[in-house]
């Protein structure tokens, strides 16, 4: 246990700090679900729901709560599924009437 005041000090900051970063990491992986079953659904939906994971993800970094490359990565991700979803949309149409 601390001992000086400001050492009681500093354990009360960090105890609040780490439960107010385990609540946006938490969010952060919500979003991340949410975004996932989206892919499931149309392609607004999917759009809509990376909208809100990227600016949870980069208001994470830019409070240096998570990494500044980790929130670039997963945004780079979820990009990348995002893009293959509107591929798979846009051809599946003229095949389908075909």
């Amino acid at each position: 246990m601390p001992h000086t005041k400001s050492a009681k000090k500093n354990l009360r900051k960090s105890e609040k700090n780490r439960l107010r970063n385990r609540a946006t990491k938490r969010t952060i992986k919500t979003h991340l679900g949410r975004f996932e079953e989206a892919l499931t659904g149309t392609i607004e939906q999917a759009q809509q729901e990376y909208n809100l994971a990227a600016k949870k993800l980069d208001k994470a970094a830019a409070r240096r709560i998570i990494h500044p490359n980790l929130a670039a990565r997963k945004k780079s991700q979820l990009a990348l599924a995002l893009q293959k979803k509107k591929a798979a949309g846009q051809a599946s149409p003229p095949a389908a009437g075909s």
